[in-house]
This record gives structure tokens, sequence and C-alpha cells, in this order.
């Protein structure tokens, strides 16, 4: 499908300035320090065992901020180096420094003309008809679920998310300054991760899942980084709520060796992430754009590298694993539209097949803040691609099943999603896992049992 040429015309973009977007391979997390309150305390990620360790960990002079996975993993803060005194309390059975990481977005630096009458938005989401999402509407919009996102935060004011329930939002960040910001979103990746599963196309774009309930997840403070720990208090939170998916767009940079020192916070990104999966709660989360193979040697990235996650790698308009996911069969178990094709050339046209979308149309288009300015000039919505823009899209379409069976466990909700995809031949493809999803094909055989 190709844009109307009216907004192609629009559109000013250097080869230089699309590299310098392409490079960045949507939104990520870069690794920024250790995670720090602005009273100069640290903060620790605990595992403790049996009863009573909140009580000795506070009396030797520490703040217990979040008790997650039924009191299992613990989010502290107190001094400086201390990490070694926290694991000689009794009940504590590992104890590690808590790390930072920004966001890091794509930067395309485009000066379109401005646009005269609004294009249809809906002719440009590629993404959604390549799912058949569409004909699944048919058969379900979502409603009665409740889909959680741990990001950024979502813009309560779009005129295509009217479904935020901003009651029951919640931020999670250091310095505890949720009054002053609350779940709203003053970076945009939460917003278009929120429109990709569930805009209501209200006005211009729709989501997997427009009849859910969207819950904000703010992990992210109104300037700098989020802290690990946060984001699993977010996860913890999700399942608290009983939403039937929470999806985080948000994983560590680069594919991290066995040996790494990020690898010590596995074991409590699994207790987390395991204690909101037997609450009912479906994790999706988005595979990382570091084009690594996390089979290989052992690589992983967090959170997604436990099995407690749906891990989703990202795919082109033409059905190929796009060209900055992460792959490999021991993590990736179904792949979602991401955007972007599987080489940098054939993304900004300069080889490829006839009919190709042209850039930045392969990108995934969905809602952005209104009050931010968008690359395409299209107040309220922007392309963007990245397997952030993957994972959404399965957390939506887990909310299209849980619509038609509330009572379907996490396993079984993520069998059916597995069942539906398509593309590939068995559950274990490198690039696609058990295949591309398929809205209508999950929901058909969901429906049907």
């Amino acid at each position: 499908m190709v844009p109307d040429n009216k907004v192609l015309d629009t559109m000013k973009l250097t080869r230089r300035t699309l590299l310098g977007g392409i490079s960045a391979a949507g939104a990520t997390l870069a690794f920024s320090g250790f995670a720090s309150a602005s009273s100069g305390e640290r903060q620790y990620i605990v595992r403790v065992t049996g009863n009573g360790a909140v009580d000795r960990i506070e009396e030797n002079d520490y703040t217990v901020r979040h008790e997650l996975a039924d009191g299992e993993v613990l989010v502290v803060t107190g001094p400086a180096d201390s990490a070694a005194d926290l694991e000689s309390v009794p009940s504590v059975a590992a104890a590690h420094r808590d790390v930072m990481f920004e966001l890091r977005q794509p930067e395309v630096d485009s000066e379109p003309e401005a646009l005269g009458e609004e294009p249809a938005l809906r002719d440009l989401q590629w993404d959604k008809d390549i799912q058949q999402v569409s004909k699944a509407h048919e058969v379900t919009t979502g409603e009665g679920a409740r889909i959680a996102i741990v990001d950024t935060g979502i813009d309560l004011n779009h005129p295509d998310l009217a479904n935020v329930n901003e009651g029951l939002g919640a931020a999670f960040v250091l310095d505890d300054d949720v009054p002053e910001f609350g779940p709203d979103d003053p970076d945009g990746h939460g917003t278009h991760v929120a429109g990709t599963a569930a805009a209501t196309g209200a006005t211009s774009v729709v989501g997997t899942a427009p009849g859910a309930e969207l819950i904000p997840i703010r992990v992210f403070p109104e300037d700098g980084g989020a802290a690990f720990g946060d984001i699993l208090a977010g996860i913890d939170y999700a399942a608290e709520i009983g939403a039937d998916v929470a999806n985080f767009s948000l994983g560590i940079p680069d594919v991290q060796e066995p040996e790494a020192a990020l690898n010590q916070l596995r074991a409590e990104v699994q207790t987390v992430f395991q204690s909101a999966t037997q609450r009912g709660t479906v994790i999706t989360g988005s595979a990382g754009n570091d084009e690594g193979n996390l089979q290989q040697g052992g690589g992983f990235t967090l959170p997604n590298s436990v099995p407690a996650v749906i891990t989703v790698s990202a795919t082109s308009p033409a059905d190929t694993r796009s060209f900055y996911s992460n792959f490999g069969t021991s993590d990736i178990d179904v792949a979602a539209p991401g955007g972007w094709y599987e080489t940098v050339e054939r993304t900004l046209g300069e080889e490829g097949q006839e009919g190709d979308i042209p850039f930045p149309f392969n990108g995934v288009l969905s809602t952005y803040p209104t009050d931010q300015e968008s690359s395409v000039e299209i107040p309220g919505y922007e392309f963007l691609s990245g397997t952030s823009m993957a994972a959404p899209q399965v957390a939506g379409l887990v909310a299209l099943v849980r619509s038609l069976d509330p009572e379907m466990n996490a396993n079984q909700v993520e069998n059916a999603v597995k069942q539906g995809a398509e593309s590939v031949t068995g559950r274990s493809d490198s690039d696609f896992g058990a295949g591309r999803i398929n809205a209508l094909d999950t929901v058909s055989a969901v429906a049907d049992k």
C-alpha cells in the first residue's frame, strides 16, 4: 500500500537525516548509571526468603519502597555502597544496586510542509491490515479487557485515547513526585505504544483492541531515566489491579553476555514476572533493537529474557524481520509489525520491490501527544519503528482473546496467540518464534471453542 501522493509530497527528508533516524531503530533504553534518589540515597533490588525481612531491613536504617511478588522481591533505598551490608541482614538472599536507563528514541530531522486536509490515517496503518485486525473486530474489539502500559505514561487528553482509565493510572519513580505529573506522558513513547494496542479510532487511527481499557503506568520521571526497580514495580501493580495484559516496550541495550553484571538481576525479574502471570496478567515485551542473536553464546536482554514474558520481534510490511530486531529461538515467542524493512537500503527505497511502502510510512503510525511536534506534521500522530511498536500489537491481541474468554490463564492465552500466528512452521523460528501474529485467525479459533 502506497500512501496518498499528497502526503508524500509534504515530506522533505534527506538521506543523512533518514539514516540518523534509522540508526536509532526505535526506542530503546541506554544505561545511564546507578539509581539514586535526590537525597543521595542509593536504590537496591533485594530478594528475600522467610518472614520478617521488611522489619529487619528497616531496623537497619533502610527504607522499603516497594514489596513485589508477594514480598519476595523488595525495592529498597539506603546508604551508598551498602549492598554487602544488606546481604548480611537475616532473610536477605541477594541485594543488587539498581540501575538507571534513559529512553532513546529515533530522531528524524524532517522539514515537512504543512498538510492541507488531513489524510485518511487508517489507510496508512499497514500493520493492522497485515494482521487482519479489521476483520477480527467483527468478532471482538476487546470489550471488558484491561491493558496496562508500563512506559512513559499516556497522553490523557488524546481524542483517540478516550478509553484511558486515569483513575487507575499510577507512576513509579525514584523520588515519588507522583502528584506533580501523574500518569500523563511528556515523552511520546508510551502514548504511541498505547495507541498501537488500543486506540479507539474515534478520530484517526485504530488500535488492535479499541474496545479495551488502557491503564497508564508511568516509570519515567519528568526528566532523566527510569530505575529498573520501578519498572518491576509497574509490572507488579498491573497484576495487582487485575490487568489482562501488561506491556513493557522497554529493555536494556545491547545483547548481554552470560557473565554480565546485569545477569545478577535475572532471578528478581523472573520472580516478579512469574508472580504477575500467576495472578492472571499476561506480560508482553519487546525483543530489543540491537540486531542481536539471543541464542548463540547465551546472550540475553532484560526484562524480556525470562520465560514469563511473551517476547516479540519486529517485522516489516513485507513480512520479513526488520533489520534492527533481535532474534533467537531461545527468546522470541512471536513476531509482530514493528516497521521498516530487512535492510536500511530497502527501508529508504534505494532497493526493494514494486509496491514497497516509502519511508517514513513504512513505520508504525499511532497516537502521539497532541502538544508535541510530529515529524510528519500530523498533530497527535507519528510514525515510529522498533520492537517497541511490535510488542503492543501482541498486547492488543491478548486483550481480544481475554475479551472472548476471560477465564483463560496466562499460559492458555499465550498458546492461543502462538497457535493463531502464521508465516512459519513450528514454534521455534529464530526470527519469528511461532510466527507473525494474525488477529483474525487467533480470535476466530478462540470464539469457535
